[in-house]
């Protein structure tokens, strides 16, 4: 995609005092969302009554994109997505504004605002062409009734742990069956991307040189042998994919953690608000994610995602645009106003500090995650999240036994991710 776009289309000439309409697409559906995507630029209209914007939700990113590329009167001026992969592509091809003229022009200093995690999927090669607009933490969910009944006085802190409360929370029928997993390791559950489980061993995907670099270091074979050793312990790769064939939707009442399925289960801050509606038939806690055992002083890491903001390349509009962008990512009360609204992490330090965000002690659990100075997120790359993929396919191989020299098949996967880089520059 590098290349497809003309940064130098759109124009920050404009005067941001005069009567305007912009446009903003965003990826917004549920009502409550939408709802309160309107009372943002409700307020937003309030500070700034010449800007009117005009919304359109439930935007995909293909979408976004080809409206870009298409430029022309109905194009979006302000847009936003939930895929924090594909910044590197918004950036390098500069479909996406630059924004720093912008945050200079303000006197924003980024590195004050915005906590240093989320900077980083918002930014490629020093260029900052989106912001964060609320973000997404993961941890753990977990049963504190099976927990009681089992003896189990807290939730595990290392991978070690882990292993050894899951196989004491599970629980079998007569036959054999299961009727309760302590753990569910396998990476098709829902939100179980490896890429999610990988954040706790904080690793790093590429060199200075931008050159893949899984197959050194050792985190990544020590976080595949420890999900294949958990796969073993729990009774074995079939039997847990058996098991998860009985599971309902991820966003349904059938949920297997909301069901009693599972003891502990990973997943967003988002849940909670779910749980709370869904009123189960236990009491259930959140705390971070396990770390591996040689790493027990990084525990309350987490792995973080979000939505990102920006300004389109084409926009005739940019300094009204910016006007908006500005509120919806930085101003403390808005942020605020809508992280409640939706019941999302808020993503400036003054927010996340704000006595009016809601302080929920399982939702402070996501917060506390989000604040951790050695959470990470995944690093954008010029070809999006190609790179992710590839992982995701070599860890599906992996935990079914189909990789038997995890270092061979690493490197592998380096070279494999380079190739993939290499075609999106050329």
């Amino acid at each position: 995609m590098s290349g497809c776009a003309n940064p130098s289309t759109g124009s920050a000439e404009d005067d941001p005092t005069a009567p305007v309409t912009l446009r903003f697409w965003h990826g917004w559906s549920e009502k409550n969302e939408v709802k309160a995507i309107d009372d943002s630029i409700a307020r937003f209209r309030e500070l700034h009554p010449n800007i009117r914007v005009k919304t359109t939700g439930n935007v995909t990113d293909a979408t976004v994109n080809q409206a870009l590329r298409a430029g022309g009167g109905n194009a979006p001026d302000v847009v936003s997505s939930f895929t924090t992969d594909n910044v590197g592509q918004y950036c390098s091809s500069g479909m996406w504004a630059d924004l720093d003229p912008f945050l200079k022009k303000s006197g924003m200093a980024k590195e004050r605002i915005f906590p240093e995690v989320l900077l980083d999927y918002t930014r490629y090669r020093g260029k900052q062409c989106a912001l964060p607009l609320l973000a997404d933490s993961f941890g753990m969910y977990y049963n504190k009734d099976a927990f009681e009944r089992a003896g189990i006085t807290r939730p595990p802190r290392t991978m070690s742990e882990l292993r050894r409360t899951a196989v004491r929370l599970t629980e079998r029928t007569a036959d054999g069956s299961y009727r309760r997993l302590g753990f569910m390791p396998d990476f098709r559950l829902y939100q179980n991307s490896p890429d999610r489980l990988f954040a706790q061993w904080g690793p790093a995907y590429f060199d200075e040189d931008g050159r893949s670099r899984l197959a050194r270091g050792g985190a990544a074979k020590d976080f595949l042998t420890t999900q294949r050793d958990m796969v073993t312990a729990l009774g074995g790769y079939g039997a847990l994919e058996k098991f998860r064939t009985t599971f309902g939707d991820e966003m349904s009442s059938q949920n297997a953690f909301l069901t009693g399925k599972l003891a502990m289960h990973m997943d967003g801050e988002w849940r909670g608000l779910m749980l709370d509606a869904a009123k189960p038939g236990f009491r259930w806690g959140t705390a971070p994610m396990p770390v591996p055992d040689d790493q027990a002083d990084a525990y309350g890491r987490g792995y973080l995602t979000g939505t990102v903001a920006g300004i389109a390349h084409s926009s005739r509009h940019q300094n009204a645009a910016w006007e908006l962008v500005r509120f919806l990512t930085a101003d403390t009360d808005q942020v605020v106003a809508f992280a409640n609204a939706i019941h999302n992490v808020p993503s400036t330090k003054a927010a996340l500090a704000s006595p009016k965000l809601a302080r929920d002690p399982a939702f402070r659990t996501f917060l506390d995650i989000a604040r951790h100075p050695r959470s990470v997120s995944m690093p954008p790359s010029v070809n999006g999240g190609r790179y992710i993929v590839s992982l995701r396919d070599f860890a599906y191989r992996t935990e079914a036994g189909r990789v038997p020299d995890l270092e061979k098949g690493l490197r592998r996967l380096d070279r494999q991710i380079d190739e993939d880089n290499l075609q999106s520059r050329n």
